[in-house]
């Protein structure tokens, strides 16, 4: 394909940017949320809308609703039980879908009939971040508070309060992760909860009791981000100050700071003792997460690094259509990879950008392999499954990308910066944090 990949596909059917990208953990699935106020569930088989859930359509759609819908083979919610605002984020499970609003709600959806199970209320400003895990349901809201809710019931089961600004991102660790002397039994019986905040911290809660267990001060900017390590209790944030900082959440204790960065870290991602970092600056960068030794960078973005996804590798033998046993496919990929075995593709890292490309490195090396060109706009999530890369953009555009063959491609010359401002992208995870000026590539 040379330097340029094309689209397998293009997906245009929201009337607004795409806002996250979801996909489900038996893969058959991708659910999208938009700044149209809708959810779209999608078929990673052929790439095919398969359902809407949606509420009722903004006033500058009513008059062409029935034009816009009627030529669409997909199940359609009907209109009372959908957001009345855009959606922020979304998570697909196997049977049930996850989606959070400006409009302070959080739903639950039945992905086989596109039904609206239940509806979730008492955040009193826009939720930013949900996550269903361990059968619980938490979500982190612009209000200043995190929330646990009864899944099947809709009703808070624990607030978290304590924080001075929003709360932007959150991770569980459940009991079985953590220690089991007598004297923490009671603090861990719920687990422990996560949250990143626009006031510089990061607070560890216990979940049983709503109490704070611990509070993460070292930053000087907003916590943006945060991945947890669940088998040696850290976690990973990164911060408006351009710093990534790990910290013990059973003790409180700062471990280390990465520092090289020169703008904001906007995404993490932790794989095999290795943590790779997106920032402002232009730059992927990967660290060892027990020492905080940058071990490479991954330059030649013309924006800000916006989305990450750090992948094993494919294996050119498998088809892009699994054929009539996917599961098997599947399996027998990832047992492959597992066991070092050798697909004719190592592992990669993709990148988002506000440059609108999404980028393919070898994840060893740090070459660049492939730029993927299409969108108009900031890429705000990807997902990879198989051999496609899905990208997600605020252009409402989602597209399937074929990530066969990637090869080194020669360095791009320099063109100027879009000019369009990327303050949307960034108003549910900066919140009210001071803009880091962009340094030179």
């Amino acid at each position: 394909m040379g330097s340029s990949g094309s689209a397998l596909r293009v997906c245009a059917d929201h009337r607004g940017g795409i806002n996250w990208l979801s996909l489900s953990p038996d893969g058959q699935r991708l659910l999208t949320g938009s700044e149209d106020g809708t959810a779209r569930l999608w078929s990673t088989a052929d790439g095919r809308c398969c359902a809407l859930l949606q509420g009722p359509l903004p006033d500058m759609l009513q008059s062409t609703a029935p034009q816009v819908f009627s030529n669409m083979a997909v199940s359609v919610v009907p209109q009372n039980q959908g957001h009345e605002s855009y959606v922020t984020f979304c998570q697909l499970e196997d049977e049930a879908a996850f989606t959070c609003s400006a409009d302070c709600t959080i739903r639950r959806w039945d992905v086989r009939t596109g039904q609206c199970l239940q509806v979730y209320r008492g955040h009193t400003s826009i939720v930013n971040r949900i996550l269903f895990t361990n059968g619980q349901l938490f979500s982190s809201s612009y209000d200043r508070t995190a929330r646990v809710w009864a899944v099947d019931k809709g009703h808070v089961s624990q607030e978290f309060r304590g924080h001075r600004n929003c709360v932007l991102t959150l991770a569980y660790s459940a009991p079985k992760d953590l220690p089991t002397e007598p004297c923490l039994e009671a603090a861990m019986g719920g687990g422990l909860l996560v949250t990143g905040s626009s006031d510089d911290t990061a607070k560890v809660w216990q979940v049983a009791s709503g109490c704070c267990h611990q509070t993460l001060r070292g930053h000087t900017g907003a916590v943006l981000c945060l991945v947890l390590d669940v088998s040696s209790h850290t976690v990973f944030t990164g911060s408006t100050d351009a710093t990534v900082r790990a910290w013990d959440i059973l003790s409180g204790e700062q471990l280390r700071v990465f520092r090289e960065h020169q703008g904001s870290v906007i995404c993490l991602e932790l794989t095999d003792r290795l943590l790779y970092s997106g920032s402002a600056d232009r730059t992927v960068k990967c660290w060892l997460a027990d020492t905080g030794e940058r071990v490479r960078t991954f330059p030649a973005h013309r924006h800000s690094v916006s989305a990450l996804k750090y992948h094993e590798g494919t294996s050119e033998s498998v088809p892009l259509k699994w054929g009539p046993h996917p599961r098997v496919a599947r399996a027998v990929l990832t047992a492959l990879c597992r066991r070092g075995g050798d697909p004719s593709s190592q592992s990669k890292v993709f990148t988002g950008s506000g440059d609108a490309c999404a980028r393919a490195f070898d994840a060893q090396s740090g070459v660049l392999q492939r730029v993927f060109r299409g969108h108009t706009f900031v890429i705000n999530c990807l997902q990879v499954h198989g051999q496609v890369l899905y990208t997600a953009s605020h252009d409402g555009a989602l597209r399937l990308w074929d990530i066969r063959g990637l090869q080194s491609v020669p360095p791009l010359p320099r063109r100027p910066a879009a000019k369009r401002s990327l303050s949307r992208l960034f108003s549910n995870k900066v919140a009210c944090a001071a803009p880091v000026p962009l340094q030179p590539a």
